[in-house]
């Protein structure tokens, strides 16, 4: 299936309405990713928050902001569609739990689009895997037992075809996470800009 066919085709999913695991949808779906034919890099997170799912276009949030400081790009790259492919584990806002907090991904993504997806995009040459669903998808058994020890071992996964690399998630609510990391911004940030500049 061709990107187009399959960008089309996504814009109108209501699998986890109309036929869901569990619960549907509390909501009407609009699902958000970005899908390209000539994207070298591609970013796989979790899943839209309310204000991307009231946007329709990803990352517009204080997340967003700091995914791009990482990676050393301005909006106009980050949302150019020949540069930069975008696809979250769950497409869909998933929700709020009875915290308050997001919901994971909703499983129907993953298992209905992800395989396809990126199958209809052998040029990428390098994928962000943003949070431990996008880790668990993208490295399978060679993911670590948890985020943190998954991106330490970063170097692992650099070098595979296309490359890897795991990040955390760029939530201010990580901001405590990256004071006790250091090594993050010291050892992975310097390389996932230069990779990301390559490719451009």
């Amino acid at each position: 299936m061709s990107v187009s066919t399959l960008s089309t085709a996504i814009k109108a999913c209501r699998i986890c309405v109309e036929e869901p695991i569990g619960a549907p949808l509390p909501h009407e779906p609009n699902p958000v990713c970005i899908i390209s034919s000539k994207a070298r890099i591609c970013i796989c997170g979790q899943a839209p928050g309310m204000r991307v799912h009231k946007s329709g276009k990803p990352f517009t949030d204080p997340s967003g902001e700091r995914l791009r400081d990482w990676m050393g790009i301005e909006e106009q790259d980050f949302y150019d569609a020949d540069k930069l492919a975008i696809v979250p584990m769950g497409f869909c806002f998933p929700g709020y739990d009875a915290k308050g907090g997001d919901l994971p991904p909703r499983k129907e993504c993953r298992m209905h689009w992800h395989d396809r997806v990126f199958s209809a995009m052998p040029q990428i040459e390098l994928i962000l895997v943003v949070g431990q669903y996008a880790q668990a998808y993208h490295l399978g058994a060679a993911r670590k037992s948890s985020m943190t020890k998954t991106v330490q071992a970063w170097r692992d996964y650099i070098d595979e075809k296309p490359a890897i690399l795991p990040l955390p998630h760029p939530s201010w609510r990580n901001s405590g996470w990256l004071k006790r990391n250091s090594w993050f911004a010291e050892d992975v940030l310097p390389v996932l800009k230069k990779r990301v500049q390559d490719l451009l």
